[in-house]
């Protein structure tokens, strides 16, 4: 049985916008600093417009109807990243205007290390390093 989402992800590919065209060119087979980017890739119950899943990373491109879903908006980045992903959002006219810019930022991205978690257990925090 196939995934809702799976679906609705092949009818956005084939819908994708001028500014998602666009980036989709500067981003497939690995053109940017070899990092492997997915177009339109379900993450949990969301479509990312661009996931570079081996970077944590989501791009998302948004046009003038998400000055009506802000809310929404802010609420599917906070769900997201507590998958463990950075969000980048950029709107389309920047996308379109300012490629250069917009791409910048996004290599800035996947070249920052993010912080790793506290590599010892939560039950070694506070033990001195002799104390059994």
């Amino acid at each position: 049985m196939k995934r809702p989402n799976i679906a609705h992800a092949r009818v956005l590919r084939a819908a994708q916008t001028d500014a998602e065209r666009l980036m989709w060119r500067h981003l497939r087979n690995r053109q940017l600093l070899g990092w492997k980017f997915r177009r339109q890739h379900e993450i949990g119950a969301y479509i990312a417009d661009f996931a570079c899943v081996d970077a944590n990373l989501i791009v998302e491109l948004d046009g003038g109807q998400h000055v009506e879903r802000a809310r929404y908006d802010e609420r599917r980045t906070e769900a997201l990243q507590r998958l463990g992903f950075r969000v980048l959002r950029f709107w389309n006219d920047d996308v379109l205007t300012a490629t250069d810019r917009v791409l910048e930022q996004i290599v800035a991205a996947l070249t920052v290390t993010p912080p790793h978690p506290d590599p010892l257990p939560g039950g070694e925090r506070g033990k001195s390093a002799g104390a059994p």
